[in-house]
């Protein structure tokens, strides 16, 4: 199976279930694609359980949801060792954070010691309990949702999780048009109940290795270099993108040109990954803060000031 027809048939099955998102749909499967994870932001009720879930059910990946609280603890993730009396030794007791997809919702509710929990299952694809490694295999995915920082009873993740995230997405609000589809849609039950696997774990490694085999030429990877580069010298961020950053909208980019169909990558895939990967990986200064800036607007700023590259008539970019 080709990444684009893969690509096609994900799309054709979510929205059996979900309105539009076209773009946000093939954005997540560009993280996963890059075995990175996604950090969803948005008001509650807006479909991300629903997205994850049908996304999940697509490739048939074993799913569980984290329902992230206040009094949650780090044990109550990743699991424990329970001593069994009848038998002199202790027995694992896997969390839900041991499974292939992993919804982390709300994540932004729990104090930051079990934020940091997922750390290193996000960046190693494996826990530790009471010194014992486990692995979480290769499909290891985490879709974690958050409220906006100003609703009440939310804790902002650290810089050092949220660079963690290799994209950031926002869903938003669906159009009346859309609004009226979702009503009729679930009107007669839940069409999630109802979603068929399209995939297979093996194909789901073959389409992962083919997004890996898109060029990128010389003057795409210049191109991502400086806008990165500029991320590090802007005078209204304090913070810029870390090379964990750059190699992330430099894979991104291949497996975004993939799943469009091609195979290499133009400055456009750069351009429509650039603000969702990198802005939540910058902090602005304070007083760029008091001016209302964000770091979205500041990486829109960067997209428009640095020069992007030329595209000949033979289809080379220079």
């Amino acid at each position: 199976m080709s990444i684009a027809t893969f690509h096609e048939n994900i799309q054709k099955n979510i929205h059996q279930v979900m309105v539009g998102k076209d773009e946000q749909i093939t954005k997540i499967l560009t993280a996963f694609l890059c075995n990175g994870h996604v950090l969803l932001e948005d008001v509650p009720g807006l479909g991300k359980t629903k997205l994850a879930r049908s996304l999940s059910a697509s490739m048939d990946l074993p799913f569980a949801r984290i329902q992230f609280t206040p009094d949650l603890l780090p044990s109550d993730i990743t699991g424990v060792n329970v001593y069994l009396p009848q038998t002199g030794r202790f027995e694992l007791r896997k969390g839900p954070l041991m499974t292939s997809f992993v919804l982390a919702d709300e994540i932004n509710r729990a104090t930051p010691r079990t934020q940091s929990s997922l750390l290193e299952a996000m960046e190693e694809r494996q826990v530790t309990i009471d010194g014992e490694s486990h692995d979480l295999g290769n499909a290891f995915f985490v879709i974690a949702t958050q409220n906006p920082i100003e609703t009440g009873g939310t804790f902002p993740l650290p810089e050092a999780q949220l660079d963690r995230f290799f994209i950031k997405l926002s869903l938003g609000y669906p159009t009346l048009e859309e609004e009226g589809q979702i009503l009729s849609r679930f009107e007669s039950g839940d069409p999630l109940l109802g979603l068929k696997a399209i995939t297979t774990p093996e194909e789901l490694d073959e389409v992962k290795r083919e997004a890996e085999q898109v060029m990128v030429s010389e003057a795409i990877r210049d191109y991502i270099l400086r806008l990165v580069h500029q991320t590090r010298v802007h005078a209204d961020l304090r913070m810029g993108v870390s090379p964990r950053g750059s190699l992330a909208l430099f894979k991104g980019a291949r497996a975004y040109a993939a799943l469009l169909g091609r195979d290499y990558v133009l400055p456009d895939d750069v351009q429509a990954l650039f603000v969702s990967v990198v802005a939540h990986r910058m902090l602005v200064t304070g007083e760029a803060k008091m001016r209302g800036k964000t770091s979205q607007a500041v990486a829109e700023e960067i997209l428009l000031q640095v020069a992007v590259p030329v595209e000949e008539a033979s289809g080379h970019v220079d």
